[in-house]
């Protein structure tokens, strides 16, 4: 299934050179737009970047996957201690390492969350802990710090040391005096205890504090001054930001005020700066939505804030909800991958409209001396917005300046989305060094209204113009109706993730439509479309029935048929269905209810949030290459970028030698063989190999590119590999001393020739043990196998016949919903491993995430290496492979490793590279 975005607000369509500073927009009144205004002149610093975190964001090693992570740039995580009794998986020690391979800074360690109830259990039984509590403490820190200390990563951690002493165990948010002091007192003395004991075990380790669930200057004023005397100063200053409650009304707004308070606090006390690490913040509301994440981090970049981790309202191992499944990307993924590339640059003065309403445009700013780039982030508002770029320098730039602009919008939080839209490129030419850039809409239903996606994050890019070449923007038809505003029958509107109700998810509109479980439900929407033919229709959706669902879709009363629907995590959470409808030309009814006189009575119910409605060609459906520029993709420092080709496509190309490296960062619908071509130019021996292709940071065996001097400048190399749907990391590398001028890489998936895909159904495998096969209406064939793991010698075994020898992807599809007692707002989900073995040999471990349902098949890719001609693949799951930890202070969980696999539908094997 073709994966898309809601409708965004696009810019005109305008291509070449323009003699004008202001890029043209469609039609809107300009008196309306906002003014953003940036100043390239005006430098703040460097970017730092480091407010990507999440607290939670990585389950178990490969959940997210490593190519979800990379991208990221990923400062600092938040995760329990080892064998933490708060949740069945996140321990520190365990994704430590996938998250320093993916070039991670440190990791937080909850020390608290050794203790099994929310909000922890006191083992003293008073406020404020006692010796008991404490002494039951200090022996679980003990612990904490003895295996921390051993670790190979024991120089990444970071201890919190008290979770939200504001509220537990110390209630230090009384607005009573004396018992304020009273309570301060034995908080402060067992601050003091508990960073002396890490600092005297873990030498050269760091402690964070207070980590209050709310700034109080109160608070703060009496710890900093104690800290400052006892020489127990915190290496991190932390606390909580989440959203509106009583004592920070503003929300995201009260930051800057909190920030500014906390450094005059320190300036008072003669201490200097300390970094400061927002480890929670933001509501449900605001996770996934990069029109609200774009608030959050701009403040934090504002404040040059050290780093930034967003709550843990959902769900363990997905980047609080911006990576769907394993490994594949959200909206909200996209976003801070956009916030990623800013690196490398300062950032400089953004000047905005509305400084005082919480919900109002943002933006971020950077330019870069080296690449030649100045990239702005913005959005957060549904109104018309100019962003005014002033100080544009033509020594840096040039006379024209090459401008191109990009968003990417909510998907939901378990729907995955391509890459960010390009709505505009252009040259330009700035007027007194200004380049103004208007961000209006073509209007959501394509009436050239002024609409501006109120979700969405936008990106500009400034780059030299004048060379290159500049395609035109070609973007369908599309429009968005929310079901709210549809004829409901026998349904219940609700109302989601406002300001007011910050912690309910984010839903489009902020309103669903529900309880749509009787036999008359029904939500019909009228739509109006320009021209008659095949349109996609996407349905956002939320089932909350723990099993895959239905609803019957009719057009114009006619053609009856069910759109099945996955289980979601809870019917707040948002994925999407999407089928193909045909229309006629103007008005249309598209109604989705729960009978058909026909069908019959739809299997459970669903909660409605909109549909979406993109034109379709009439080409066969046939993707256009998807093309990924060189000089906007992830390049080492080392690399080169050059804006001086005339043929070189977008605004320029990188040129890398021996050391240097690009990162493209590849999307990928569905698993499958995608055709790479890859534009370079490169001197040397003809047909000598240049570079090296990789992917997932494992070279590909004969994907290189080759010299091929005479002729045009520019050449290719095509490789057909097999990419796992959702994200992929494709680098290019230099083998030699011959530089490498890379200008991009066009990915199109392939659709004839070679592609060697064996695909096998587990209940044609050989099974072994208690592993059997077993039904299930969702699954394929309506069969899976079950009842495999709990030792080796339950298994499922794999006879293949590979044409060539090398490495391969086995694509599992599986199912798996355990859970671990549960958490008053945390899904306890559970991973399960899977050991595959090839031909006998030592099995690698790999983690399958939980699917919401044991009605939900997801795949995930492993990579196995085959040789050619017969092998055998056993898949098992031997509990003794686990990770445990023995003799931990109770209460206490060690690493829960379920002793079974997954149940499994079927499998795909094939190839990386054909050719």
């Amino acid at each position: 299934m073709r994966t898309w975005i809601a409708p965004i607000a696009a810019l005109s369509v305008v291509a070449g050179a323009l003699a004008a500073s202001t890029l043209p927009a469609p039609p809107a009144r300009a008196d309306d737009a906002q003014q953003l205004v940036v100043d390239l002149s005006e430098r703040t610093g460097p970017f730092l970047g480091a407010g990507g975190g999440t607290l939670y964001g990585l389950s178990d090693d490969g959940v997210p996957s490593d190519n979800t992570l990379e991208p990221l740039r990923l400062h600092s995580i938040a995760q329990k201690p080892p064998a933490g009794a708060q949740h069945p998986n996140g321990d520190a020690l365990v994704v430590a390492d996938p998250f320093v391979r993916t070039g991670g800074e440190y990791i937080q360690i909850y020390v608290q969350d050794m203790y099994a109830e929310w909000e922890y259990e006191n083992p003293g039984g008073v406020v404020p802990c006692n010796d008991v509590c404490f002494d039951d403490y200090m022996d679980k820190l003990a612990w904490v710090v003895d295996q921390a200390s051993s670790s190979p990563h024991a120089d990444r951690f970071v201890y919190v040391l008290f979770n939200e002493p504001d509220n537990i165990w110390y209630d230090l948010g009384t607005g009573n005096a004396a018992t304020y002091r009273t309570r301060m007192d034995a908080f402060l003395q067992h601050w003091k205890e508990a960073v002396e004991y890490v600092r005297a075990h873990h030498p050269g380790a760091r402690v964070a504090g207070m980590n209050d669930a709310t700034f109080r200057q109160r608070n703060y004023a009496d710890f900093l001054t104690f800290a400052r005397d006892n020489d127990v100063l915190p290496d991190i200053a932390a606390w909580h930001q989440l959203a509106s409650n009583s004592l920070d009304p503003a929300s995201g707004n009260y930051f800057r005020s909190t920030y500014a308070a906390y450094r005059a606090l320190e300036r008072e006390r003669g201490i200097d700066a300390i970094p400061i690490n927002i480890n929670e913040y933001g509501g449900n509301r605001d996770l996934t939505v990069p029109g609200q994440l774009i608030k959050w981090t701009a403040m934090f970049e504002d404040a040059k804030v050290a780093a930034g981790g967003k709550a843990y309202w959902t769900a363990a191992g997905g980047q609080a909800g911006d990576v769907v499944q394993t490994n594949k990307p959200g909206g909200g993924w996209w976003f801070y991958k956009m916030y990623a590339d800013l690196h490398g640059g300062d950032t400089v003065a953004v000047t905005r409209p509305d400084t005082t309403t919480v919900d109002a445009l943002d933006a971020i700013a950077v330019i870069d001396d080296d690449r030649r780039q100045a990239r702005i982030v913005t959005g957060g508002t549904a109104e018309p917005v100019d962003v005014v770029v002033e100080g544009v320098d033509p020594e840096l730039f040039g006379d024209t300046v090459n401008v191109e602009v990009r968003a990417t919008t909510w998907s939901g939080q378990n729907s995955d989305a391509p890459p960010p839209e390009v709505l505009h490129r252009a040259d330009v030419t700035p007027s007194g060094g200004t380049v103004t850039v208007p961000i209006r809409g073509l209007g959501v239903h394509g009436d050239g209204g002024s609409n501006v996606d109120l979700m969405a994050a936008y990106e500009i890019v400034l780059s030299p113009g004048g060379s290159g070449s500049r395609e035109p923007v070609d973007r369908p038809w599309r429009a968005t109706y929310e079901a709210e505003t549809a004829a409901i029958t026998a349904g219940t509107v609700f109302t989601q993730g406002t300001l007011q109700n910050w912690n309910a998810a984010a839903t489009s509109g902020n309103r669903d439509v529900g309880a749509l479980n009787r036999v008359e439900s029904a939500v019909a929407f009228t739509v109006d479309v320009p021209a008659a033919g095949d349109y996609r229709l996407g349905i956002m959706y939320g089932n909350q029935t723990g099993q895959p669902s239905q609803q019957v879709l009719t057009v114009n009363g006619a053609e009856p048929r069910f759109v099945d629907y996955e289980a979601t995590m809870n019917w707040t959470w948002r994925t999407r269905a999407d089928v193909v409808v045909t229309l006629a030309a103007g008005s249309n009814e598209i109604r989705l209810a729960g009978s058909d006189p026909t069908l019959g009575r739809a299997i459970g119910e669903a909660t409605l949030d909109r549909i979406d409605l993109e034109q379709l060609s009439g080409d066969g459906g046939t993707e256009p290459a998807r093309t990924y520029e060189a000089e906007l993709a992830q390049s080492s420092d080392t690399a080169g970028h050059e804006y001086d080709r005339a043929d070189q496509s977008g605004a320029g190309h990188v040129v890398l030698r021996r050391g240097a490296e690009t990162l493209f960062t590849v999307y990928a619908e569905d698993d499958g063989y995608y055709d790479l071509e890859f534009r370079h130019s490169s001197p040397g021996r003809p047909g000598s190999a240049v570079a090296q292709v990789g992917l997932d940071r494992r070279p590909v065996d004969g994907a290189v590119l080759t010299a091929a001097p005479g002729g045009g400048f520019w050449d290719t190399d095509r490789h057909r590999l097999f990419l796992s749907a959702g994200v992929n990391r494709v680098t290019v590398t230099p083998t030699g001393p011959t530089p490498v001028r890379l200008d991009d890489v066009a990915v199109t998936r392939a659709v004839d020739g070679a592609q060697p895909v064996t695909a096998v159904e587990a209940e044609d495998a050989t099974l072994a043990g208690t592993a059997e096969v077993r039904s299930h209406r969702a699954a394929s064939g309506g069969s899976f196998v079950g009842g495999v793991g709990n030792g080796p010698a339950n298994s499922l075994t794999l006879t293949v016949d590979a044409a060539q020898a090398g490495e391969h992807l086995l694509v599992v599809h599986y199912a798996n919903d355990e859970r671990d007692t549960g958490h008053p707002y945390n899904a306890d989900i559970i991973s399960r491993p899977v050991d595959v073995s090839v031909n006998g040999a030592e099995p690698a471990r790999h983690w399958l995430k939980n699917t919401w349902s044991w009605g939900n098949w997801w795949a995930r890719g492993v990579p196995v290496t085959l040789e050619a001609g017969r092998n055998e693949i056993t898949v098992s799951n031997d509990p003794a492979r686990g990770a445990t930890a023995s003799e931990c202070p109770q209460p206490c969980k060690p690493a829960l490793d379920s002793p079974w696999a997954p149940d499994l539908d079927r499998f795909e094997l094939a190839p990386i590279r054909v050719g």
